[in-house]
C-alpha cells in the first residue's frame, strides 16, 4: 500500500507542476514575446545534422501593430474563417474531416489558428492521441487567458514560413525584401498560400497550384468582413 501511495504522490505531484508551468508560461506570453518554440529546435537539430542544410534560425518578432493588415486577414480566409466566433475548435469542421478520413478521401485538416497555435508555441510536431490531447488543452488555456488578436498575433510570430524562416516580418524580408507592415494584399495571400508546407513551396517560386490558392484566398478576404488586426 505504502509502494502505491508513493506512486500516487509522485504522479499528483507531476501533474500538479505540470499545470503550474502550462498555465504560467501561458500567462507569460500573453505579455511577452515567444522566444523559442520546439519546432524550431527540433529543425536546428536536423539541420545541424544533415551536411547539405545550412543551420538557420531567421526570426523577428513584430507587434501585430506593424504587420499589415492583409496579413491576418488573409490567413483569416485561408486557415479559419470562423476564428472569431469558435472558442478554438471547429467541431463541425473536425466532424467533416472526420467523415471524409473514415472515407480515405485526403482533406485539408481542420485545425483552427488557436490549435495551430497552441502546437507551435508549447508542443512537437506528431500525430498520436497524447500530442492531440495535449494541443487540445494548450489550445483551451490560450483561448481561456490570451484575446483572439493576442493569438493571431503569436500565430503570425511563430508559425515556420519556410526553411529556417519563422514569423511574419521574417518572410518578408526574406521573400519582399520589406517589412511585414508594408506587405501588399497579393503577397499576403501568397504567403497564406504556402502556409500548409512551406518547406515544400515557397513564395519566391510559387507553383501553378500555389497560384491558384493564392487566387482563391484574395477572393475569400473580399469577401470575409475584415478581422480587424494589423495597420
Amino acid at each position: 500500500m505504502k509502494f502505491i501511495k508513493k506512486i500516487f504522490r509522485f504522479i499528483f505531484k507531476i501533474a500538479l507542476w505540470f499545470f503550474i508551468i502550462s498555465i504560467g508560461l501561458t500567462l507569460i506570453y500573453r505579455f511577452i514575446p515567444v522566444p523559442v518554440t520546439p519546432l524550431m529546435v527540433i529543425r536546428l537539430w536536423e539541420q545541424a545534422w544533415d551536411e547539405k542544410k545550412d543551420v538557420r534560425l531567421y526570426k523577428d518578432w513584430v507587434s501585430i501593430n506593424n504587420i499589415s493588415k492583409h496579413m491576418p486577414q488573409a490567413v483569416y480566409a485561408a486557415e479559419d474563417q470562423k476564428f472569431l466566433e469558435h472558442n478554438g475548435f471547429d467541431w463541425k469542421a473536425m466532424e467533416e474531416a472526420w467523415e471524409k478520413n473514415k472515407k480515405g478521401k485526403r482533406i485539408k485538416g481542420a485545425s483552427t489558428i488557436s490549435q495551430q497555435t497552441a502546437k507551435n508555441v508549447f508542443l512537437w510536431p506528431s500525430r498520436n492521441l497524447v500530442r492531440k490531447g495535449l494541443e487540445a488543452y494548450f489550445t483551451f488555456l490560450i483561448e481561456l487567458i490570451w484575446s483572439k488578436e493576442r493569438i493571431m498575433e503569436v500565430y503570425l510570430n511563430v508559425i515556420e514560413m519556410g526553411p529556417g524562416i519563422y514569423g511574419i516580418e521574417a518572410a518578408s524580408q526574406t521573400f519582399y525584401n520589406r517589412p511585414a507592415s508594408k506587405l501588399t494584399r497579393q503577397q499576403a495571400a501568397m504567403i497564406a498560400a504556402v502556409l500548409p508546407n512551406p518547406i515544400r513551396w515557397s513564395p519566391a517560386k510559387p507553383t501553378g497550384y500555389i497560384r491558384g490558392r493564392q487566387s482563391w484566398i484574395l477572393r475569400q478576404m473580399n469577401n470575409l468582413a475584415p478581422i480587424g488586426f494589423g495597420s
